[in-house]
């Protein structure tokens, strides 16, 4: 009993405690089953994994990170089914995933959240939409990506754990992953990726089919017969000797890429995005991952009717004599890719964002385009334009239509500065006007509603958008945002970030 104005008891048994305590953790931690599924042109696997995240508590942030994850089952590599005419077997792989989910003892129920990403040249098949339409009923839950060139960089860059280990030695390194079709090259200075390429060299760009009949040549395996003065056939693939000197001419190319040396005829014909630049530090080792980084680093030995083997030993070679770097196993290889997506909800007030078509929502799987606003001090109004549009250029707009542009915003909502960042960012957009059917603009501060309203009124965004703020993204988010509540006048954004081993 305590001395106040009425009288009243506390009555509250260690069983009551231990239930309060327990909902004041359940509302700031979270636990939950992910899958990440990757469909290459060469193989395909997928893994699923427990992942625990938690509220963050400074500035008020709503946000949750991760503070846990596990690797609960890992599939077999699968060699991506095609059919006869080329094209990917949806069926086939269906049926894979659907073996996976009932070997790994997990139900689609059970699983909360998911990412599925087509890489390399999956994503030129004309029935790669076909694949993601195979998780249309989970949208909701899933991000659905078919990454270009640089995205694939960026995403092997990350799912090796490439980033991880060039923030934790505070060092430069430069990431190869030499996949079937392409390899992929990123940057990283410190844990950033500061440049991105990508060139057509692979361990399967000729391969067996199920008969045993060398009868896969990619167009960059022509190329490469072309410049040896070799007339390609199944019956010449079949020479050990024939293959080897394709693989040997790939290496070269593959080191002249990876080194940064001048570039012959074969080499620029081979190049699928722009060489990196030369800006940034030099790396002081080289990390390795992909189907023929298994092969440099010793864990696998077995062919698999492809040049992958020739392909790893002669690249090894070239390396060696050229005194390359330090070669560097970070972690993953031939897995160098996602494991699934985290996902939490926030609640955005309808009266402090602009959103002048409630009718535009719901949207999902909008993939986040960073601006990094801090920039506009002195504005490299050039550089910035680059900035952006380069990230659009990874996120492959012409799949999905829906893109988010997000920034933080700090200090007052001064007309002139809003201004100019809305003028950088339109300066970037409006050449790609057609093809962005909604543009959502996310941000970390309370200017939700009157950006939305300078992009669209005064500068004349002539597309359908949404400004939203209150919400902090980062680099391979997604959003989804539902329909207008009303009452209470809130929208709920689904914030989905991809997870790396």
């Amino acid at each position: 009993m305590h001395e106040t104005d009425f009288t009243h008891e506390h009555i509250e048994t260690a069983a009551e405690r231990r239930a309060v305590a327990r909902t004041i953790w359940d509302q700031d931690n979270v636990a939950f089953n992910t899958v990440g599924i990757d469909v290459g042109s060469s193989t395909s696997h997928l893994l699923f994994a427990r992942v625990a995240l938690q509220r963050q508590v400074q500035g008020l942030s709503s946000r949750f990170v991760v503070v846990g994850r596990e690797i609960a089952w890992r599939s077999p590599i699968l060699l991506t089914p095609f059919l006869p005419d080329g094209t990917i077997d949806a069926r086939g792989l269906s049926e894979f995933i659907a073996c996976c989910y009932r070997k790994a003892g997990f139900t689609q129920s059970d699983i909360d959240s998911g990412a599925v990403v087509l890489t390399g040249e999956a994503i030129k098949r004309k029935n790669a939409r076909a694949i993601n339409e195979l998780f249309a009923a989970e949208a909701g839950k899933f991000v659905c990506a078919a990454a270009g060139h640089k995205l694939e960089c960026r995403l092997a860059a990350h799912g090796s754990g490439a980033v991880a280990l060039a923030r934790a030695r505070d060092c430069c390194l430069l990431h190869a992953d030499i996949g079937g079709g392409t390899t992929k090259l990123a940057l990283i200075d410190r844990g950033s990726i500061i440049g991105l390429s990508a060139f057509a060299v692979g361990g399967r760009l000729v391969a067996m089919d199920g008969g045993g009949t060398w009868s896969r040549i990619d167009q960059s395996a022509r190329l490469v017969a072309d410049d040896l003065q070799i007339e390609l056939s199944s019956q010449a693939l079949a020479d050990e000797t024939v293959r080897r000197r394709i693989a040997r001419r790939l290496a070269a190319v593959a080191a002249d890429m990876i080194l940064g040396a001048p570039l012959d005829r074969l080499g620029q014909s081979l190049l699928l995005t722009e060489r990196l630049s030369g800006g940034g530090p030099p790396p002081s080792a080289i990390t390795l991952s992909g189907g023929v980084a298994e092969y440099m680093f010793g864990h696998e030995v077995c062919e698999f009717g492809d040049i992958a083997k020739l392909l790893a030993q002669e690249l090894a070679g070239v390396l060696s004599r050229r005194a390359a770097p330090l070669l560097i196993d970070p972690g993953q290889r031939i897995r160098a890719t996602v494991i699934g997506a985290s996902q939490f909800t926030v609640q955005v007030s309808g009266k402090t964002m602009y959103l002048p078509d409630p009718y535009v929502l719901p949207v999902h799987n909008a993939p986040v385009i960073q601006v990094k606003l801090s920039d506009f001090g002195d504005i490299d109004r050039q550089a910035m334009i680059a900035a952006i549009r380069s990230g659009i250029e990874e996120v492959d707009l012409d799949r999905n239509g829906n893109v988010a542009i997000a920034f933080s915003w700090h200090g007052d909502p001064e007309h002139a500065r809003l201004k100019a960042a809305g003028e950088i960012i339109l300066a970037a957009l409006m050449p790609l006007s057609a093809r962005i059917n909604l543009l959502l603009v996310m941000i970390d501060g309370d200017i939700g509603r009157i950006f939305g309203r300078l992009l669209h009124r005064e500068l004349h965004w002539p597309g359908k958008i949404i400004a939203v703020d209150g919400v902090d993204l980062h680099e391979l988010d997604y959003v989804d945002v539902g329909e207008l509540i009303a009452p209470p006048g809130v929208v709920p954004v689904v914030i989905k970030s991809l997870l790396f081993a």
